[in-house]
């Protein structure tokens, strides 16, 4: 990732961060209505605390971007309990096309092509970490 590919991620999610409640019901709900089959997945889960957790991992991930090194290894981790939930590699697209979605709906007019490619940039090499790390504990 470009060093303004990075600035333009933390812009974007401080716009993002005083909406992250409904950001994160907009995202689960695009999530299932993209592939409906992940449901069963969440089918106990609290989807309150879910959201609160998705938006927390993005914080972390957007403040992470100066230090990918210290980053990874929370990554991997994320990477192989999602494998133990059932989180399949394919699973991986459809969560970033519900990603983008949900910020291109949030940003609005601030959403552009150098928002998309920025975000699309840092959720492809988040993803492969992830990926990586599941891959490795199976």
């Amino acid at each position: 990732m470009t060093p303004t590919q990075k600035q333009v991620i933390k812009e974007t999610w401080r716009q993002i961060a005083p909406i992250a409640e409904a950001a994160a019901t907009v995202f689960y709900n695009r999530l299932f209505e993209i592939d409906p089959s992940l449901k069963p997945l969440f089918a106990k889960t609290d989807m309150e605390k879910q959201g609160q957790k998705l938006m927390q991992a993005i914080s972390h991930v957007v403040a992470g971007l100066e230090a990918p090194e210290a980053l990874t290894p929370v990554l991997q981790d994320l990477g192989r309990r999602h494998a133990g939930y059932g989180v399949t590699e394919g699973h991986y697209d459809t969560v970033g096309a519900a990603l983008l979605w949900t910020l291109e709906r949030g940003l609005g007019n601030c959403w552009n092509d150098d928002a998309r490619e920025a975000w699309a940039a840092a959720y492809a090499l988040i993803a492969e970490v992830m990926i990586e790390a599941a891959r490795e504990a199976a």
